[in-house]
């Protein structure tokens, strides 16, 4: 008798996302806000925000930006799950990595 092997079930969606990272200075608030508002709200691809900001400033960039943006923006946290059509923000004053796991 033959026991049906179980078929594995694949990659998980977010395993298959790709990661867009977008850089910019301090004055790079407009291009940021250009380009999310132009990014369709289903594009499957996961977005990270790099800004070079005053560390001593309260940070605005995630309110900032999700008023471009019909994406759910958030600011990135240590060991977070990223998603596809979310725009993730670098807190200020940190360091960002992103960590692949297959």
């Amino acid at each position: 008798m033959n026991t049906p092997v179980p078929k594995s079930p694949g990659p998980s969606r977010a395993a298959l996302t790709r990661i867009v990272g977008l850089g910019a200075s301090a004055g790079g608030l407009g291009a940021l806000e250009q380009f999310l508002a132009h990014v369709p709200k289903a594009s499957g691809l996961t977005y990270v925000v790099v800004q070079h900001l005053d560390p001593t400033h309260k940070a605005m960039l995630t309110e900032l930006l999700q008023r471009t943006t019909a994406m759910t923006v958030r600011e990135a946290t240590a060991s977070m799950l990223v998603e596809p059509d979310v725009v993730y923000v670098i807190p200020p004053n940190s360091e960002l990595t992103v960590v692949f796991f297959l």
